[in-house]
């Protein structure tokens, strides 16, 4: 890596159990802030995350990652096979026996402890982050939970429900239709907030009628077959019971066609080649039935999602309402989540906020808990909407335009976010600028002015 400031690296592996191998580095800067940066990981982990310390020791941090025990592909879960104590290192052991670790390493180099200690990670880093605040209310001042996938049972559960409707006969959708559902989201929903911009603002309060892509005549790219919409209407239904009941909101709409879209995250470019297979088939053969050779196809929603909660949910689920132990010793928790996501439904974010403050009262959960939702952003970041906003890691930015500065800002001053300006920089040039508001407020133009300019709106 290049432009980086002198550091001491430390490896190490932790084993806590006999079957455990959890490898990790720890990056000490020479020129040292004083604070704590945890780095985490996507997907099923297995590999360091040099990017994010990297980015932590440019602006001083003292930082830690960790593979969570295993070294393998992002989807690739075999290594989980007949090894259950790995999947408990993956799930919720191996980030606090970093930080552990760390932190202990950090006061030896330095001769003191850090002052504050952050985590801030994305997707499945972002459930590493719930985890955290759940379970190991000590270990972190401050944490951001990205697009988190805390409730990974029932999200894969929703990937295989999408795949098999896929896999019908003829009912997969080839990328070359994606734009026309693109098409029907945008011209349903995009100016219901008074803006047409090509990014829908709040798609909870809009839903799509798709049936209006029915092929009339011969099939062509601008048209769905029977078995096409049957399939869409499967993936922007959610996870629903033989009984009615919603178990989990579908993925979101307005970017289906974009990079990072569905064609990466749902439908492929052919049949069995999208993440959503990846994630989900690796999911259930080698956690869930320790079976290779489970097949798909013959997923039943009810049975199979029940084994799958019973098993792996005490393990892998970051979904405990209660965070009073972290919010008694002062954390503060900023969650966010692109509405466009294709990868995790946003709404999902929705749930387990209003999770915490059905429990913890609403005024007490605002005394730590903000979440902010980003229009028109792909899966952590990317999309037609705004999208940089600090959510990487530290940056070195203001507090107004940048995450995590506003999350010590919060920790270290006491004063909670309520918006944060996000940019959508193309080429280098930032294009476009708009407040992301804390929820439930949202950004409304104020009727005047260019809608590209953040100063133009306010948060209602």
């Amino acid at each position: 890596m290049l432009n980086l400031p002198a550091f001491c690296r430390v490896t190490g592996t932790i084993r806590p159990t006999p079957d455990s191998d959890i490898r990790f580095e720890i990056w000490l800067p020479a020129e040292w802030n004083g604070k704590f940066q945890g780095v985490g990981n996507g997907g099923f982990a297995g590999a360091i995350s040099y990017g994010g310390l990297a980015g932590a020791i440019r602006h001083g941090y003292a930082a830690a990652s960790t593979d969570t025990g295993h070294q393998a592909g992002g989807i690739d879960a075999r290594w989980a096979l007949g090894h259950p104590e790995k999947i408990a290192d993956y799930g919720w052991r191996a980030i606090h026996e970093m930080t552990v670790a760390a932190k202990a390493i950090v006061k030896a180099h330095y001769g003191k402890p850090a002052s504050k200690s952050y985590f801030s990670s994305c997707s499945n880093g972002g459930r590493q982050a719930l985890m955290e605040a759940q379970r190991f209310p000590e270990d972190y001042d401050g944490i951001i939970a990205g697009a988190p996938a805390n409730y990974i049972t029932r999200l894969l559960a929703l990937m295989i429900t999408m795949e098999k409707a896929l896999a019908a006969p003829g009912a997969h959708i080839p990328p070359a239709k994606l734009p026309a559902i693109q098409m029907a989201s945008l011209a349903a929903c995009d100016t219901r907030d008074g803006v047409a911009d090509g990014v829908v603002e709040n798609p909870a309060g809009c839903r799509p009628d798709y049936s209006t892509l029915a092929c009339s005549g011969a099939e062509n790219d601008t048209c769905l077959t029977r078995p096409q919409l049957d399939a869409l209407r499967t993936i922007t239904g959610g996870l629903v019971d033989r009984h009615g009941k919603r178990l989990f909101p579908p993925v979101s709409f307005g970017g289906e066609s974009e990079q990072g879209g569905w064609l990466a995250w749902i439908t492929g470019p052919r049949l069995e080649q999208s993440a959503a297979f990846g994630f989900g088939t690796q999911f259930f053969k080698n956690m869930v039935y320790s079976d290779p050779d489970w097949d798909y196809r013959k997923f039943d929603l009810d049975r199979d999602m029940a084994a799958a909660k019973k098993k792996m949910g005490p393990v892998l689920d970051a979904v405990d309402p209660d965070l009073s132990r972290f919010e008694r010793r002062g954390g503060k928790l900023i969650l966010y989540h692109g509405w466009c996501d294709a990868a995790i439904p946003a709404e999902n974010t929705i749930n387990y906020y209003r999770s915490v403050e059905k429990k913890m009262g609403s005024k007490k959960t605002l005394g730590f808990v903000r979440l902010f939702l980003a229009p028109g952003v792909q899966h952590c970041g990317g999309g037609a909407g705004p999208s940089s906003f600090g959510q990487g890691g530290p940056s070195g930015r203001e507090p107004e335009n940048d995450l995590n500065a506003a999350l010590e800002q919060w920790v270290e001053h006491g004063s909670a976010p309520e918006r944060v300006i996000a940019a959508k920089v193309e080429q280098g040039v930032t294009v476009r600028t708009r407040p992301l508001c804390a929820y439930p407020a949202v950004a409304a133009w104020k009727g005047a002015g260019s809608t590209d300019d953040a100063a133009n709106f306010e948060c209602k």
